[in-house]
């Protein structure tokens, strides 16, 4: 047994049950113990007491694939991983993390002897069935070693993985495509919108999202998940009009302004979700007192 997998969360377990489908034995830890019993009973995964345990089961190449929270917990979790590491050994980064701390965790670990890889992974939790696109940047070596494993996470051997290219490649390319994701999201988001304020055509938004999947130039798996999700409620009372970012739409602004590319429509998918989490709502607040100031138009009492 190679690889290991630390971090069993939405992604990191499913990920375990595809690999384990494909006849590969993983060990995996996560800090949640019922977790980890989880998986063993569900698709004999090979169930480890801490990292280092999970490390132990292994034979070398040793492969550990990290699902756990950018920032910190990777940092941290890397520092710790490596002294149990041999050279020859490789730690695989499938979190969202910045590109740049990707480049700087590879040459770190390079200096002592240990392959890394970044690896941007897409798919949700309908990567169990659909299988996950994988965008991964690492050393050619590196890469042929865990190509088995990718093939096997990926929807078929010889599609949905690539590795795109150098250490951070990646996680960049993943970067890029989450901020790709915010703007097509935004645009249909505001399409909805228009058709449901149309209140003379009583349009059907489920049955019109549906319509769109079959020919028409805006199918995507986006719209697959949307017209579901409509076809049992359409006013989405039940939902708070607040929407997350996870850092990787901000990152991909940053870098448009770095390279001093323009990227409108990314950047005000972003600020979009921006106003969408100000529950102060003080901008707003200050417009109206604004129109109010030089046109005497009505200021509307919370």
């Amino acid at each position: 047994m190679q690889f290991a997998m630390i971090g069993l969360g939405k992604m990191g377990g499913n990920m375990v049950r595809r690999l384990r489908r494909a006849g590969i034995d993983v060990a995996g830890y996560d800090r949640d113990a019922q977790v980890v019993d989880g998986l063993v009973q569900d698709c004999a995964m090979v169930g480890a007491t801490s990292v280092e345990d999970a490390v132990s089961k292994l034979s070398a190449p040793r492969i550990v694939w990290l699902m756990v929270p950018s920032g910190e917990a990777t940092e941290s979790q890397i520092k710790a991983l490596a002294p149990m590491l041999s050279k020859g050994d490789i730690i695989i980064d499938g979190g969202n993390s910045n590109y740049k701390d990707s480049q700087r965790h590879g040459a770190w670990l390079a200096e002592h002897g240990i392959g890394f890889m970044d690896a941007g992974t897409s798919g949700g939790v309908w990567g169990l069935d659909n299988g996950y696109c994988l965008m991964v940047g690492a050393a050619p070596a590196v890469a042929k070693t865990v190509e088995p494993f990718l093939k096997a996470l990926a929807p078929a051997p010889d599609t949905g993985w690539s590795h795109v290219g150098p250490v951070g490649s990646g996680h960049f390319t993943k970067m890029i495509h989450n901020g790709i994701e915010y703007g097509m999201m935004q645009a249909l988001a505001e399409g909805l919108d228009l058709l449901k304020g149309k209140k003379e055509f009583d349009l059907d938004l489920g049955e019109v999202t549906e319509l769109w999947r079959h020919g028409s130039v805006v199918r995507s798996w986006l719209l697959d998940l949307t017209a579901e999700a409509l076809k049992g409620d359409q006013d989405l009372k039940s939902v708070a009009p607040y929407v997350a970012d996870s850092g990787e739409g901000r990152w991909t602004v940053m870098e448009s302004v770095e390279q001093g590319v323009a990227a409108p429509v990314l950047t005000l998918a972003l600020q979009m979700r921006f106003a969408s989490q100000d529950e102060e709502g003080y901008g707003f607040r200050l417009l109206s007192l604004m129109r109010n100031a030089f046109g005497g138009h009505a200021v509307k009492a919370k």
